[in-house]
Formats: structure tokens, sequence, C-alpha cells
């Protein structure tokens, strides 16, 4: 039993530091959030990897570091958070801290529009309007701008 509470201890202490965290980063105080973020990362908390792959991406409490905004924005994405599958798919289409690939960018965002995420889905009717990373159809474009809402 005791070991049982020290367990539930743990996770109440991971959910405020990932708390904690998430509020410092929307606040910008980013040394702060990476500080509380990165040991929640290190142990496979996708909000936490997604954070941090924000902050290195953009050099937010850091210097810019591409390579760790790559690998913590895929641990996230490859968790299944959308947020992270849309973040990579941006990343892919727009050849930011990757090499630009359309089918990969098609990818990631179908996988973060089937979770109902409208931005993803905008963008995955967006590729099909124009045949990038996928084969051109309207009418598959229209149906992802319809569930996005447009």
């Amino acid at each position: 039993m005791v070991e049982k509470t020290a367990n539930e201890n743990l996770l109440a202490e991971e959910v405020m530091a990932l708390q904690s965290g998430i509020a410092a980063f929307e606040t910008k105080q980013f040394v702060r959030a990476y500080q509380l973020l990165s040991p929640l990362a290190q142990a496979g908390h996708p909000q936490a990897q997604y954070r941090l792959a924000i902050m290195a991406q953009n050099g937010l409490g850091q210097v810019v570091n591409q390579q760790e905004a790559v690998h913590w924005m895929q641990a996230a994405a490859e968790q299944g958070f959308d947020l992270a599958q849309h973040g990579l798919g941006f990343m892919y289409l727009e050849g930011e801290c990757v090499e630009q690939n359309d089918t990969q960018a098609a990818y990631w965002f179908r996988l973060a529009a089937e979770q109902g995420l409208a931005g993803a889905q905008a963008a995955l009717g967006n590729l099909y309007e124009q045949g990038q990373g996928v084969e051109k159809d309207p009418e598959e474009a229209k149906r992802w701008y319809a569930k996005a809402g447009f």
C-alpha cells in the first residue's frame, strides 16, 4: 500500500510540475518553463516535449537549436500529441529545422487532422487543393475544409 501512495504522490508532483511549466511557458517565463518542463520531457511527457520544441525552435529562453526542436517535436508527435503532429507537419511543409518534404508534411497533418485539430484539417485541405504532398483532389480538399469549419 505504501508503494501505491508513493507512486500517486509522484504522479501528483509531475502533474503540478507540468501545470507550472505550462503556466511559465504561457506567461513567457521561458527559463523557468525550461527548468520545469525539461525533466518531464525527458520522462516522456508529450506536452512538455512540445513546449521544449517550440522554445528550441524559436530561441525562447535559450539559443535556437533546430536539432533539439525536431527531437522534441517528433517525440511528442510520435506519442499522438495533435499539436506536435501539426507542428511537425509545418516543419516539413516549410523546411524549418528539417529538409522540406511535402509528403511528410501531409502525413503529420493527417494524423493531427484525424484527431479533430482544425488547423491541421485546413492545412491538409490546402495540400489536397494544391496537390502538394498528396494527389490533387478538390473533393478531398473540400471535405477537409468542411471539417475545419470553412
